[in-house]
């Protein structure tokens, strides 16, 4: 009987023992046996975990019989039985639903599939070699379904800075962070023909694609959590932390296109791109320095095929004749025009005669405005082509550097870290031609018209740095994070028409540039013990910004009288040509600045928050977060977010969200004002002012003042994952309600009888006026879905696939925000015309799919993607006009050979099989006499064609 209650009391001792925690450590490496720091190392079904050190090591403590689950992005999941103290695993490329993510969560050990809202991890460093684009916005378009961006083309600044937008919202409602901290906003106001228009977006092609380690998509409302903007979601860009290894990418390409050089075929836009990465340790305790950066150029593209509206009149023909025998033709008498009419050798004897017989200058004006386009091309030896416009990308030249550092303190985990980058681009685009037979051409300089060119200077700079710990427990964060982006126009192969022969023919035309100040504290802490795990947050951010607008030189923003006075009043007549038609002020293509515009404004803002996740048992999670924020210019505002996550099982999880948000409107919205050439559906020039909202023209009209944006979201999806058969899916469907949603209205004129709005709009040299309106409320709703898939053949053959599709609807709800003035003026349709609405609603697809293949076989990779985009519709005033674009499927194709372990060549092509969007039917009249054989306003994939690349890569540990 002792030996039986002994051997029961030695067997619950064991179990005991058993049970206690032991310390686990050991080795993560990959397929080459190298070690892989960063490794989030778990115990599943806790809140447990650590992380691989530099070295690829690890120790935590847990108990036999437990389950380690390692995670880290580009590789599938492990799980491993502790049954042992040294645990050594091999980590497989493949699946990242298993990574723990820093953006949705401050939870430091919360993965993809344990959120509760839909996160996509991108492994940048793995598109940065397989796939064409080698720009960021571009890379994002062609990967994530509700990602949109597209190169713009006739649209003044936009030209170069891509709009970028998430899940169809605007491009200032997605809240873009790097290493979890706000990145600052572009200088540059969208007030042009472009998806976005009246919006301020991220310029994220300032950031070079080499020094990032991976993007965070959060695909859901975020401002209770980080703050304005966050409405459509947030991106966290991740760089680059990797040391002892120089990785180097030389990629060439260009666009071998049937449409390539005025839709005569061939190649086109040629562009070259050299991108390094390199990081060296700092210290014993894992720290690095990681240094990365680009440079590019592009060569512009053309795809407008000819001109086939009128050129010359009949004054053109006989000044030409005038400028050839010496005469000044700038101030031709009705003499010498009757002299040298008889000159042109197609005008009739009896359209001589007429002319010779003219009584006076109207009467000439009235003989003289005759079209003789196609006899005086024969006369002077031209062709149509000669004065096409540069419908297509800009050109392109610039640089971009960053570098990326963290440096441990102590044991304890105390990190000093610090990143920053700076980019310098100059871009060159063209507007309109200028034909001889426009008010806007000064002939007696340019006797066959000129096309203006807008030459942009772009500069970025960021810096942040930070300190984070643990003090008794608690996670602290403290950081200060500067940006600054500088837009600055020089416009060459132009003229002030005003000025006349005095008229230089290149302007600086002033810029505008933006900076943005922000100081953070946050606190974080995991209570193990509170239900199955609590994770509390709070912390505080105090951020400064500051919008400045520079003036440009004074004949790039003055109109003229033909006596050389400035016009600054509706009574003064400025400068005429031949017939009497008053030439514009300003450069042309892009009017500068005035003193009146230079301005310097700032604001500051102040906010607070708290948010708390719960594991409530191992199948519920609870989250909650509230966010305070006072603002210096506009008040205050609170908001909120509860989302929650179920597993129905350990492979199906439910999750929800629910969520208020705003948008403060931006500095540029609130204070930019300019003077810009837009072309109206018929293609015919506009002087249009942008007036801000406190202006007197404002008043007049009965523009309110511009106030923020709130929302209200709701979501609902689920995951689910298949282990052995390495398959994953991920549903979620979204509604986004937006309230006085800020938009750029249409273009008010005055009635043109010398009132006090005729007179306000003369001084700003425009005939129009626009200003930035919180005009509509809208609502967005959708359905995303993600299915990855990974499949291992053997040793050397593995296949990835990701099918992944983004089912969009925005619209606008209830009726427009005017003001009595507005209704009572019947201008309601001018506040937000019906151009804007097509932008907001149907511009951009609503359907994108996108189905990735990549095929590794030994030491070859195929890498093959199908993006089927979505039916648009042209943004036009006229409801007859409004052409409906249909779907299309743009094939991409690499190919990869790794020649040895350092060297890898790829081959391959966007758009293979060269797929154009529709053309632009004659019937709908969007033409413009040839000028866009596709829409310019409705942008699906672009027009670039067919573009081919090879790609050299090298990486030297």
């Amino acid at each position: 009987m002792k030996n039986y209650y002994f051997l029961i009391l030695s067997f619950f001792i064991c179990s005991v023992l058993q049970a206690q925690d032991r310390t686990i450590e050991g080795l993560v490496m990959d397929e080459n046996s190298q070690p892989l720091g960063g490794v989030s190392v778990a115990i599943k079904d806790t809140n447990k975990g650590t992380i691989t050190d530099f070295d690829g090591k690890f120790m935590l403590e847990a108990e036999f019989g437990q389950t380690l689950v390692f995670t880290f992005v580009g590789y599938d999941a492990r799980e491993v039985l502790i049954d042992q103290e040294q645990i050594n695993v091999t980590m497989v490329s493949g699946m990242a639903l298993g990574e723990v993510v820093l953006v949705g969560s401050r939870n430091r050990s919360r993965t993809v599939v344990e959120s509760t809202v839909p996160i996509d991890v991108l492994d940048v460093k793995e598109m940065a070699t397989a796939v064409p684009q080698v720009n960021l916005n571009q890379m994002l378009n062609y990967v994530a379904p509700s990602f949109t961006s597209n190169t713009q083309t006739i649209s003044d600044g936009t030209d170069h800075i891509d709009p970028a937008s998430l899940r169809g919202l605007g491009p200032d409602q997605v809240l873009v962070l790097i290493n979890g901290k706000r990145r600052h906003n572009s200088s540059l106001v969208n007030v042009n023909g472009t998806f976005g228009r009246g919006s301020v977006g991220t310029d994220l092609n300032a950031i070079p694609a080499s020094a990032i380690k991976r993007i965070e998509v959060l695909r859901d409302g975020a401002a209770a959590q980080y703050g304005s903007d966050a409405i459509a979601g947030v991106i966290n860009i991740v760089l680059e932390d990797q040391t002892d290894q120089l990785s180097l990418n030389v990629t060439t390409g260009a666009n071998f296109s049937k449409n390539a050089n005025e839709q005569t075929g061939g190649v086109d836009g040629e562009t070259v791109n050299v991108a390094a990465s390199y990081g060296i340790g700092l210290g014993d305790k894992g720290g690095y320095v990681t240094f990365s950066g680009d440079f590019d150029y592009r060569e512009d593209y053309n795809r407008m095929k000819e001109w086939e509206g009128s050129i010359f009149n009949a004054y053109n023909a006989i000044e030409n004749r005038a400028a050839n025998a010496g005469a000044n033709i700038a101030n031709l008498s009705d003499d010498q025009i009757k002299d040298f009419a008889q000159q042109v050798s197609y005008f009739t004897n009896d359209f001589q005669d007429d002319i010779s017989n003219a009584p006076d200058r109207a009467t000439l004006q009235s003989l003289l405005s005759l079209d003789v386009t196609e006899n005086e091309l024969d006369a002077r030896g031209l062709e149509r082509t000669d004065f096409n416009m540069r419908v297509g990308q800009s050109g392109l030249r610039g640089g971009r550097f960053f570098a990326n550092m963290s440096l441990p303190l102590d044991e304890e985990g105390t990190e000093l870290y610090s990143f920053a980058g700076i980019s310098s681009r100059r871009g060159n685009s063209a507007g309109f031609y200028r034909l001889p037979n426009q008010s806007r051409t000064y002939t007696p300089i340019y006797i066959n018209g000129f096309l203006p060119e807008i030459n942009s200077k772009i500069k970025d700079q960021s810096f942040a740095v930070g300190v984070k710990g643990e003090i008794s427990d608690w996670g602290v964060d403290f950081s200060n994070t500067w940006g600054q982006n500088e837009f600055q126009y020089f416009i060459s192969n132009t003229a002030n028409a005003s000025l006349q022969r005095a008229s230089p023919t290149a302007f600086d035309a002033g810029g505008f540039s933006f900076m943005q100040n922000t100081t953070n504290l946050d606190v974080s802490r995991l209570f193990e013990d509170v239900f199955m795990g609590m994770n509390v947050a709070f912390g505080a951010e105090h951020r400064f910004e500051n919008y400045e607008i520079m003036a440009g030189e004074k004949g790039s923003y003055e109109q003229y009288t033909a006596n050389g006075d400035v016009v600054v009043r509706s009574d003064q007549d400025p400068a005429t040509d031949f017939f009497g038609s008053a030439r514009p002020g300003g450069s042309q293509v892009f009017p500068g600045f005035s003193p009146k515009n230079e301005l310097s404004r700032e604001r500051s803002s102040i906010a607070g928050y708290f948010d708390v996740e719960m594991d409530f048992s191992e199948k519920m999670l609870v989250t909650f977060a509230s966010r305070f924020e006072n603002y210096s210019d506009f008040g205050s505002t609170l908001n909120f977010k509860l989302s929650s996550r179920y597993k129905l099982t350990d492979n199906i999880n439910i999750r929800g969200a629910a969520n208020t948000g705003f948008r403060a409107p931006s500095l540029h919205q609130l204070y930019f004002n300019s003077t810009s050439t837009i072309f109206d559906n018929a293609g015919n020039p506009q002087e249009v002012g942008t007036f801000s909202n406190d202006s007197r023209p404002a008043q007049l009209l009965g523009i309110p003042q511009l106030k923020e944006e709130t929302s209200r979201s709701i979501s609902l999806g689920f995951t689910a994952k298949i282990p052995d058969a390495n398959l994953s899916l991920t549903v979620d469907g979204y509604l986004v309600a937006i309230d006085d949603r800020i938009v750029y209205t249409g273009q008010f004129q005055g009635p043109g009888t010398g009132t006090e709005l005729d007179n306000l709009l003369a001084q700003a040299n425009a005939t129009a006026a626009s200003f930035f309106a919180n005009a509509i409320d809208t609502e967005s709703k959708g359905l995303d879905i993600v299915l990855t898939h990974s499949a291992i053949f053997n040793d050397d053959v593995s296949l990835k696939s990701d099918l992944a599709a983004t089912l969009s609807k925005t619209k606008q709800v209830g009726d427009i925000n005017a003001s009595d003035v507005l209704e009572r003026a019947g201008l309601v349709d001018t506040y937000f015309p019906e151009d804007s609405r097509v932008y907001l609603e149907e511009a951009v697809p609503r359907t994108k799919v996108n189905l990735t293949n990549s095929l590794t076989a030994g030491d070859f990779n195929v890498f093959l993607r199908n993006v089927y985009f979505g039916e648009v519709t042209e943004a036009s005033t006229t409801l007859a006009n409004q052409q409906v674009f249909s779907s299309k499927v743009v094939t991409d194709l690499s190919v990869g050979y790794k020649a040895t372990d350092a060297l890898t060549f790829t081959i391959g092509a966007n758009n293979l099989f060269d797929i154009y969007p529709d053309r632009a039917e004659e019937a709908f009249n969007n033409r413009s006499s040839g000028r866009f054989d596709w829409s310019r306003r409705a942008q699906q994939f672009g027009i670039g064609g067919r573009f081919m690349f090879a790609r050299m890569s090298i990486t030297l540990d």
